[in-house]
């Protein structure tokens, strides 16, 4: 196989400490969430335009949450989270994040907000103020929104 090819793969990191601040030169990555008891990660504070980083959920986190937030107050997430309450109706639920909302960050609880393994979330630099967020998450339980404000 020719190392061409090697050129057009994604970075894979696996996180397992409980903080994690991403950086800009790590744009394009995927990070897999690996620490059961949570991780915190923290975005690039004033990223370039269309930095973005994947995240995937590889291990079910049970206590604490994964958490990804801007690292700025003034950064904020517009975008959409798609939920499935995977132990009831299997019923999928679209929450959004508008222009105009406080959210900063997305939290996954292992539970109504997802955070069970191969639940996914990608976020990207759309200007100096807005990341835009998309993510796939499975639920149990009454499933409920992973953006917050804090």
């Amino acid at each position: 196989m020719g190392t061409d090819v090697l050129a057009v793969r994604q970075p894979l990191v696996s996180l397992t400490s409980a903080a994690k601040t991403a950086t800009v030169l790590e744009s394009g990555t995927m990070f897999v969430l690996n620490k059961v008891d949570g991780i915190t990660v923290t975005l690039p504070a004033s990223a370039d335009l269309g930095t973005y980083f994947d995240f995937v959920v590889g291990t079910t986190v049970t206590s604490v949450g994964y958490k990804i937030i801007t690292a700025a107050g003034t950064e904020l997430l517009v975008g959409q989270a798609l939920n499935c309450d995977t132990d009831t109706s299997n019923a999928t639920i679209v929450f959004p994040a508008l222009v105009g909302s406080s959210y900063i960050s997305v939290i996954m609880n292992g539970s109504t907000t997802g955070g069970l393994k191969g639940d996914s979330v990608r976020f990207t630099k759309l200007n100096a103020t807005t990341w835009l967020c998309n993510g796939r998450f499975n639920g149990t339980g009454t499933v409920a929104t992973p953006f917050s404000a804090s």
